[in-house]
């Protein structure tokens, strides 16, 4: 059940930071408001179900800092500090994509300059980020099935002879 949860909280982190990467009408601090909101709550049920350790909760880390990327003030050196020290989840492309895309919605809000970009580029060029844009939503997490030795030894089994394993020999 864990596994399962990993997977599906994996795939609702993928196709929603894609979205954010390639639509500009989602890229605002309402939207980035409405995004942490909304991953509290799945963090909430999955507290709620007992499935923290499933790892669910940590596969939408890159969704979290791209929501807190889109709530944070975007204007002083002070913030592309924060902003390079918050978004350890997200490549230097997302972030430059997300900065780019950034429309502010209401008239308190300004748009991201051009200078502030650049030192954001600037402050992430020594990164090894993967070239990647968008994450690879089919991405499947390998199956683990937990071993449990049967209490049961291999000398006491009795193989029926209608199995026809006249072959097998005990040791």
């Amino acid at each position: 059940i864990q596994q399962v949860f990993k997977q599906l909280f994996y795939m609702i982190n993928a196709v929603t930071l894609n979205n954010i990467l390639l639509r500009k009408d989602v890229c605002s601090w309402s939207t980035g408001m409405q995004l942490r909101f909304n991953i509290s709550q799945l963090e909430e049920w999955l507290h709620g179900k007992n499935l923290q350790q499933s790892g669910a909760a940590k596969t939408l880390e890159p969704l979290i800092q791209a929501a807190q990327l889109l709530q944070l003030k975007k204007k002083t050196s002070e913030d592309a500090d924060a902003i390079c020290s918050l978004c350890t989840s997200l490549n230097t492309q997302q972030i430059v994509k997300i900065l780019n895309l950034y429309t502010p919605v209401n008239e308190f809000e300004e748009r991201v300059t051009v200078a502030f970009i650049r030192n954001i580029q600037k402050l992430l060029q020594e990164r090894n980020d993967p070239p990647q844009l968008l994450l690879d939503f089919k991405h499947m997490f390998p199956v683990q099935f937990p071993y449990n030795p049967s209490t049961i030894t291999l000398d006491s089994i009795h193989l029926p002879a209608s199995l026809k394993l006249d072959f097998l020999n005990k040791v």
